[in-house]
This record gives C-alpha cells, sequence and structure tokens, in this order.
C-alpha cells in the first residue's frame, strides 16, 4: 500500500522533520479532512491541492520525493513511500 507523506522541517538546514503526516493512499479523502489546519492552510497558500493525490494510486511506479517546497523559514516536502 502507498503512503502520501508530507514533512515539514523547522529551516532549510534542518535533518529532523518538525511535522511528519503520514496517510494511506487508500483512505486518502478521510485523511485530509483530518489534517492539522497549519498544515491544510500551508499547503493551500503554496497552491497544492492534496485532493488531487487520488490521481497517484492509479501509477504503479510513481515513488519517491514529489514536490520539495523551500522558503527562508521552512521546507516541505511531499512524498510518496
Amino acid at each position: 500500500m502507498k503512503n502520501l507523506k508530507i514533512q515539514i522541517y523547522n529551516s532549510r538546514q534542518d535533518t529532523k522533520p518538525e511535522t511528519s503526516i503520514t496517510i494511506p493512499l487508500s483512505v486518502i479523502h478521510l485523511g485530509l479532512k483530518l489534517l492539522p489546519k497549519k498544515i491544510r492552510l500551508t499547503m493551500e497558500k503554496e497552491g497544492i491541492d492534496l485532493i488531487q493525490c487520488n490521481e497517484f494510486t492509479k501509477e504503479k511506479d510513481l515513488k519517491g520525493d514529489l514536490i520539495e517546497i523551500e522558503n527562508p523559514n521552512e521546507k516541505i516536502v511531499i512524498s510518496l513511500e
């Protein structure tokens, strides 16, 4: 089973994420409703529609980092495992 993983680092140099969320793709439509408000707002601010992640379930070989967003204060990595 594939998982969508969202990791937020306090700064771009951090090696350990401040926040890490893993959502099985099979229940992503439910899991997104349970995301912390801060994560949802950050994703919306960056223009990322996590609902579209359902499309990833159709790609068998898709794996690894999908999106990496860096700004002076934090780094966000969205990946498939």
